[in-house]
């Protein structure tokens, strides 16, 4: 897959996936692998960056195989980002399905 396309669309899948439930970074790794491949390092500093911008809220939480693991949640703001990239998203790929289907259709 398109490395391009990867970035555009990693902190939508993010948001997505810690939606659902909090994780910790390994963890939110393993998941969104399961979709796209990603590289370990593409993920913290993102995870930095949505914290920073107050999308995500993290706290710490004991494990039983080591030492305690930050987990992420989502915030309100974090709630309101995802809907407005889900919303994005959305057009964005109509858009771009339209155009690909009209050209190859020979009508644009």
């Amino acid at each position: 897959m398109n490395v391009q396309f990867k970035k555009g669309a990693l902190e939508l899948c993010v948001l997505v996936l810690i939606c659902k439930k909090d994780q910790y970074g390994y963890e939110l790794a393993q998941n969104v692998a399961k979709y796209i491949s990603i590289a370990q390092g593409t993920l913290y500093p993102l995870l930095r960056r949505l914290t920073k911008e107050q999308y995500l809220e993290t706290y710490m939480s004991p494990s039983r195989e080591g030492p305690a693991r930050k987990y992420y949640k989502l915030s309100e703001k974090g709630e309101e980002r995802m809907e407005t990239l889900i919303e994005e998203w959305n057009q964005f790929t109509v858009s771009v399905n339209g155009l690909v289907q009209d050209i190859r259709r020979g009508e644009a």
